[in-house]
């Protein structure tokens, strides 16, 4: 989900601000948007640009489903229970997102894919009703992040069951926007925004010396305004929500966010979530571990584990806040 960004110069390239410029990234990446601002420091923008493509391919190499030889296609077509060998990097990412499958209690489980394809929401075709009940079931018994194993001193990754499948989707853009930071860091840039598909990672303040201005998008199918907005800096923001990937079968909708618990789609009331954390990956597997637990679980455990996290919430009068404590001191310092 796109957060809404507002920003002091949306020309895409350098443009003048007093004695700062800015320089504007742009392209598109992992079958969504990338953009990419910070302070122009008299870079070679062409060779900065070339350096940012690679870093997302090496991403989507590594974890898009829809790259058929990717390492997690490649992983997810092997019927073996041995060991596999797989990338360094990947594994880490992998052992990474195993431990917020496990520190949520599968609420956000990396092993999801088996049952969002069933759902036609993966890189098959998709459905336009829902799957049998012995179809869910079927799906679930290969579900399961525990039924993943990770020895990244190897490195490789096994299967405990032959049809178990990684799906990295609500990982990926977080870890790609972290990577593309890193990038920057590296580079010696401190004042930047990276976007990807709506998942954000921001260091230092815009060309006015401010704090970026986020604009958090109102939870609606037919248009795009913001719910409200925060000035941010030194941190990830994702947003994950039953809005815009969805399909709709005799009066039903039916969200792309699924909940490997029961094998469906979520039905509860929560619209969107969005976390705050210093990490894009996390930020981006929280917000879906946090959908799918929904507004009361989710409330609980955000609130438990001092999460920044804003739930929007729909009833008969419309949309309602619920926020954490740490998202309220964000925002009044906003």
């Amino acid at each position: 989900m796109r957060a809404l960004i507002t920003l002091s110069c949306l020309t895409l390239a350098a443009c003048a601000g007093g004695d700062a410029a800015e320089l504007e990234l742009a392209g598109g990446t992992m079958g969504t948007q990338y953009s990419i601002k910070l302070r122009d420091q008299g870079v070679d923008a062409r060779a900065l640009e070339l350096d940012v493509r690679a870093a997302f391919a090496d991403v989507n190499a590594m974890m898009s489903t829809y790259v058929p030889d990717s390492e997690i296609s490649r992983f997810n077509d092997a019927v073996s229970t041995d060991w596999l060998p797989v990338s360094g990097p990947f594994c880490l990412s992998v052992a990474k997102a195993q431990e917020i499958s496990a520190e949520t209690g599968g609420a956000f489980d990396i092993t999801v894919g088996p049952v969002v394809n069933l759902w036609g929401f993966g890189p098959g075709d998709t459905v336009d009703e829902p799957p049998s009940d012995e179809a869910i079931a079927a799906a679930l018994d290969v579900v399961g992040y525990e039924k993943l194993q990770t020895d990244c001193d190897r490195p490789a990754l096994k299967k405990d069951v032959p049809g178990l499948m990684l799906d990295m989707s609500a990982f990926g853009k977080g870890f790609a926007a972290d990577r593309v930071a890193a990038l920057l860091d590296k580079r010696g840039f401190s004042n930047y925004l990276i976007e990807v598909g709506g998942e954000l990672r921001l260091r230092g303040h815009n060309i006015k010396d401010e704090k970026w201005a986020i604009g958090i998008e109102m939870p609606l199918t037919d248009q795009r305004r913001p719910h409200t907005r925060v000035l941010l800096t030194d941190t990830a923001l994702a947003t994950s929500g039953d809005y815009r990937n969805f399909f709709v079968s005799e009066g039903q909708h039916y969200s792309h966010t699924i909940d490997t618990r029961t094998g469906r789609p979520v039905t509860h009331n929560l619209a969107s979530v969005t976390v705050l954390d210093p990490r894009g990956y996390r930020a981006d597997a929280l917000a879906t571990a946090l959908l799918v637990m929904g507004p009361d679980e989710g409330l609980q455990f955000a609130e438990a584990e001092n999460l920044a996290v804003l739930f929007l919430v729909r009833d008969d009068e419309g949309i309602r806040e619920l926020t954490t404590p740490a998202f309220d001191r964000l925002r009044a310092d906003t």
